[in-house]
Order: C-alpha cells, then sequence, then structure tokens
C-alpha cells in the first residue's frame, strides 16, 4: 500500500528514471547506433573484464535469465565474438573468452560510450561535473546500503587531485608498513610527475578506485616500448582490502593494455609485498627476475615480474 506522504517522491524517481533512459539511448533497440543492445554490450563488458568467468557468473552478475544468456552467447559465437577456452582442471567446464575480433568490438562499444559521455560531460563546467559525479554515487551507495549490501567499489579515470594522492599514501603507507625512507616516495612522486606531464592517453592510464566516495586504491599503466606496458603503483587502501579492488584494478589495467595492442605487460616489485604478488600470480604474471637492492632503506629483494598477451 502507497503511503499519500510518499507519492511525490515515487513520482519524482520515475521521472529521473525516464529522464536518463532517454538522456543516455537505453529505449534504442541498438545502444549508441551499435549493432548491439545493451544487454548485448554488457554481456560483451562482462566477458572482457572476467578472465576466464563461466556462463553462470555472468547470470549471476547482470541478473539474467539463464536461456536469455544462452541465446546471446550463442549469436555471439556465430558472430566470432567469442570462444569457449577448454578448462585443464575439467574438460566438461569451458571458460568464455573473447576473439581477437570480439575484443575489437568491445573497444569500439566502449570508445562510443566514452565519447558519448564526454560529450555530455563536454557541456558542464568542472564544477558541474564533479557534482553530477557525487549525486550519481550518492544514489548508488544509498540504495545498496538501504537493500544491506555492499557499496560497490567504482573504478574511474583520474581526476585533478588524485595524483597528489597517490603520492601522499604511497610514502605513508610503505615507510608505516614496510619501513621505506623518503627514498620510496621520491620514486613514486617521479612516477607520478612523469605520467602527469607526458602520458598518451591511448596507450597509457591512471585509475582510482572508489568506497563510498572516498579514495581507496590506485594503479597505473605507463608505455616502456611499443609492445610492452608496464604496470605501476598499485595500491589498495587497508580500510578497503578484502572488497577484491587488487584484483579488480588489475583487471581494468590489462583490460585496458589489450585494447591499446599491447603484447606484454611488465611490473616491478617488492618479494616483501606478499598480497600484491599473490594477485599478480592469479592474473597470470610470472616471476622474470630477481635483484637484491637497498634503494630504499633495508634491503629488499626486487622482482620483475612479466604477463604475455
Amino acid at each position: 500500500m502507497i503511503r499519500e506522504k510518499d507519492i511525490e517522491s515515487i513520482l519524482s524517481v520515475r521521472r529521473f528514471n525516464r529522464f536518463y533512459t532517454h538522456a543516455f539511448g537505453f529505449l534504442q533497440k541498438r545502444i549508441l547506433g551499435s549493432a548491439y543492445s545493451l544487454v548485448d554490450a554488457r554481456v560483451m563488458y562482462e566477458i572482457a573484464n572476467r578472465p576466464g568467468c563461466h556462463a553462470t557468473d555472468i547470470t549471476t552478475a547482470l541478473d539474467l535469465d539463464p536461456g536469455y544468456l544462452s541465446r546471446i552467447l550463442k549469436k555471439f559465437e556465430t558472430a566470432g565474438l567469442i570462444m569457449r577456452e577448454p578448462s585443464e582442471a575439467d574438460g566438461r567446464c569451458r571458460p568464455l573468452a573473447l576473439t581477437d575480433r570480439g575484443e575489437q568490438e568491445t573497444a569500439k562499444l566502449a570508445d562510443i560510450a566514452n565519447d558519448d559521455v564526454a560529450d555530455k560531460l563536454g557541456r558542464l563546467s568542472e564544477k558541474q561535473i564533479t557534482e553530477v559525479v557525487a549525486a550519481m554515487q550518492t544514489i548508488e551507495n544509498t540504495l545498496h546500503e538501504a537493500a544491506g549490501q555492499h557499496s560497490p567499489a567504482v573504478i574511474r579515470s583520474h581526476r585533478p587531485g588524485d595524483i597528489g594522492w597517490v603520492i601522499s599514501v604511497h610514502g605513508a603507507y610503505y615507510a608505516h608498513a614496510h619501513g621505506f625512507n623518503e627514498n620510496f616516495e621520491a620514486l613514486v612522486a617521479q612516477i607520478c610527475s612523469d605520467f602527469i606531464s607526458s602520458h598518451d592517453p591511448k596507450t597509457e592510464h591512471c585509475w582510482i578506485a572508489e568506497v563510498n566516495g572516498k579514495r581507496a586504491g590506485s594503479i597505473f599503466l605507463v608505455r616502456q616500448d611499443e609492445a610492452t606496458a608496464k604496470l605501476r603503483l598499485l595500491y589498495v587502501d587497508e580500510a578497503a582490502r578484502g572488497l577484491g579492488l587488487g584484483k579488480k584494478l588489475v583487471d581494468e589495467c590489462l583490460s585496458f593494455a589489450r585494447r591499446a595492442r599491447y603484447e606484454r605487460v611488465e611490473l616491478w616489485t617488492n618479494a616483501v609485498l606478499t598480497t600484491a604478488r599473490h594477485i599478480y600470480e592469479q592474473a597470470g604474471f610470472h616471476l622474470i627476475d630477481e635483484d637484491q637492492h637497498s634503494d630504499f632503506g633495508d634491503p629488499q629483494i626486487g622482482q620483475r615480474w612479466q604477463l604475455d598477451l
């Protein structure tokens, strides 16, 4: 039974839904003039960003009817967009993966969506953009909390003020947790300075993770040469650990690297950082070199890891 005092709020929510779905073209049969529906695009996104995923993972993530998803996947297979990879652990279990053509189509969809949003935001001032994004995050966080769910992390591109935060949290955390001296903070500052002054957005990127509207993590992908990218400055705030942010940041980074047509991704870390090393191993990186150094104070074992894409 709807209470009379709630009617105005209900009508306001419905009015916003009508505006939002029209403004972003969600009522169209094909999203943003592409050959794909909104559901098609979401399924492709899940496959691209969930390495080794199965159909059941996608039905759960998107709350789709299994039969409906099965028809979409069959359509994608026929079109040469996806393949089902054999599993070494269980021959009956075949994880989904994008083909080269599927990766190209997914990248095109991402570019179309990014351009569309950029066009809409381009009409706004910096202050208005900040207010719009904050309002969206408030809606998302509030509804999740009301449903008794954890607010999902938001993985976004960097904004003014983020790079200073990256330098600060890296310096403070690694000094406290591992005894790294100011040389480490200087290294982080140099990496960030180089990125800000000369990065190419087509081949290099920085992502910031947010939880409940607060910064909680970072990761960078920078160009080493035409074939090789470097993963740098993975960080997850202690208060946000256990939410899978490290894996999400690495997955986002590797998806971008594949779209940018890199052949491999390398990274340098220290053996003492066991949690980060576990994330890299899960993502498919393998250790290629070790050396001992004292660059940040006490002796450490530096490690180079590599992933062929």
